[in-house]
């Protein structure tokens, strides 16, 4: 249950790590956007430890992080480094049982997953401790209407020292900083309210009639939003600290043929196609666009479920990488449960990354084919150890997803080049998905350039 031992590695911290643990330590309130690899983990329990046996500022801090880096991450790194023994730190997953167990054993730091957040201030009959708290990806509460960002507003008033840590503040673009400054600061900086927010700094874009679809960013008001944030936000790049190996991006273009050509636009222009195996009904846009990017990784779901086959092109150009890599470990990103399906029946030797076990042999070179999905598997999970090859076989609309899934083998320690690699079908939404992640990451780029450049003017 209790992490903090001895530890097995002498902590040197690099001037940048300094930095950041510094701005945590003298901001109460603060936003760490820290790009992958620059250890945000051991940069934020070297403050905690500070904050809570030298400075005494808090007696409790809970982080909070999604399900696989609150299992094992935060504990990995707590019994890592040995600055950190004495630090006692609990993680709450598992069973009520086991969640309440950790959150009552009076340990320093606990542990818990986001999605427990909510049962934690609303069900668990815990009496609420913490006067810190630590939000691992502070992204995942961009949404103003989900539950956990609610759950934890109703705490907010509770809290005393708040951190929000990510290497992707503004992954579907400024939108999303509302909610996550809201969370932090109450709404100093960029209002209380989204709609005065929206008012002030965005008009509306796509629209139809009274129905607005999105809004972009009136002239001059990012730089009025990154000047608003800039005194509680600390950013940094991992290009501008770390030397990385050589990361090189591959685009692998697959040519359907006729007839499967013919039924991805047909459903494209008519919202509805009849397979062999069942009809296939596009009700509107936002399904269609996910039935033709189910079309080009190979298959299709019908209104009962079932899944069609369309075609086996990614499975075969993947066999060719696979086969390329000439036993070297692959880590392989799907999107669809039918990816994941198919990919198992054609190379069975294929393993899902779920346990902590699947990881740990991963990391020693056990398992040639990995299978990932990015929203389970896209944060925190250190995986560089086990290969340097990374093939998407399915994309993602989330740069945040994107990107972090990137991250898990190009970031420090990765001793190899790294090569990703993109299974996109010519002339489909594959397409227009690669093209979409890179006009969200110009985007997020200039954020996080802009905040970095005016904390350095100080």
């Amino acid at each position: 249950m209790f992490g903090g031992g001895e530890g097995t590695m002498r902590y040197q911290p690099h001037n940048y790590q300094t930095l950041a643990q510094h701005f945590i330590e003298e901001h109460p309130v603060c936003a760490v956007f820290l790009e992958m690899g620059l250890g945000k983990t051991v940069n934020t329990l070297s403050a905690v430890m500070n904050l809570l046996f030298d400075s005494f500022s808090v007696r409790k801090v809970l982080v909070v992080a999604p399900l696989r880096v609150a299992r094992d991450t935060w504990m990995t790194e707590a019994t890592k480094w040995n600055h950190l023994a004495g630090l006692k730190l609990a993680v709450a997953v598992g069973t009520p049982d086991k969640r309440r167990q950790a959150l009552t054993s009076g340990a320093d730091v606990v542990v818990i997953n986001r999605e427990n957040l909510h049962w934690l201030i609303t069900q668990s009959g815990v009496s609420w401790v913490w006067d810190m708290v630590v939000i691992d990806e502070l992204s995942s509460f961009k949404n103003r209407q989900a539950q956990r960002f609610k759950a934890l507003m109703k705490a907010r008033p509770k809290i005393t020292r708040i951190v929000g840590l990510t290497g992707t503040p503004a992954s579907n673009g400024l939108m999303d900083l509302w909610a996550e400054f809201r969370l932090l600061d109450n709404g100093e900086r960029l209002g209380r309210y989204i709609t005065r927010f929206r008012e002030r700094w965005f008009v509306p874009d796509a629209r139809c009639a009274t129905q607005i679809f999105s809004y972009k960013p009136r002239p001059g008001a990012e730089q009025e939003i990154y000047q608003a944030i800039a005194d509680i936000t600390l950013s940094m790049k991992t290009v501008d600290h770390l030397h990385l190996p050589k990361r090189t991006d591959v685009t692998h273009e697959i040519e359907l043929d006729k007839q499967e050509r013919k039924a991805y636009n047909q459903l494209r222009d008519e919202l509805i196609l009849e397979l062999k195996g069942g009809v296939v009904d596009a009700k509107n846009a936002a399904v269609l666009v996910g039935k033709l990017l189910q079309m080009a990784s190979g298959a299709v779901y019908t209104e009962q479920g079932d899944a069609i086959h369309i075609h086996d092109k990614k499975l075969d150009l993947l066999e060719d990488l696979i086969e390329a890599a000439n036993g070297k470990p692959v880590l392989v990103a799907y999107w669809f449960a039918h990816d994941r399906e198919r990919i198992h029946s054609r190379f069975p030797n294929a393993r899902d990354l779920k346990t902590s076990a699947d990881i740990q042999a991963w990391n020693k070179g056990e398992i040639e084919i990995a299978l990932i999905h990015p929203a389970s598997a896209g944060h925190g999970l250190n995986l560089q150890a086990g290969g340097s090859t990374l093939i998407w076989f399915s994309l993602t609309w989330s740069l945040e997803l994107y990107q972090q899934a990137n991250a898990r083998l190009h970031r420090q320690g990765q001793s190899e080049p790294v090569t990703i690699h993109h299974l996109v079908v010519k002339d489909s939404v594959d397409t227009q998905v690669m093209q979409a992640l890179k006009t969200k990451n110009t985007t997020q780029a200039a954020l996080i350039d802009a905040v970095k450049t005016q904390l350095e003017r100080k």
